[in-house]
């Protein structure tokens, strides 16, 4: 991959819902920074989605196990308080 090792220039939490806080809430949850990130250390080029939703269906932690998502909304609202939204 072109550009290895981007780093975010500042973080923000989430305020509200979104698709894009629900990417980054599964990201973050299986125990990286976001998709970037993701890619960087897994060295893939796509991530598995549902088709449907767009929502990530399946990522690989860092040793190796898997976490497989819904379909549907998994991040609550009393959990996007949490999620880290990064700008680069």
């Amino acid at each position: 991959m072109a550009g290895a090792d981007i780093k975010p220039k500042c973080m923000e939490r989430a305020k509200k819902w979104s698709d894009e806080v629900e990417n980054l809430y599964r990201f973050q949850q299986a125990g990286y920074r976001d998709e970037i990130e993701y890619k960087q250390v897994k060295h893939v080029d796509m991530v598995d989605r549902w088709p449907e939703t767009g929502f990530v269906k399946k990522l690989q932690r860092r040793d190796n196990t898997f976490y497989y998502y819904n379909k549907q909304r998994e991040c609550d609202d009393k959990e996007v308080h949490k999620v880290k939204v990064y700008a680069y």
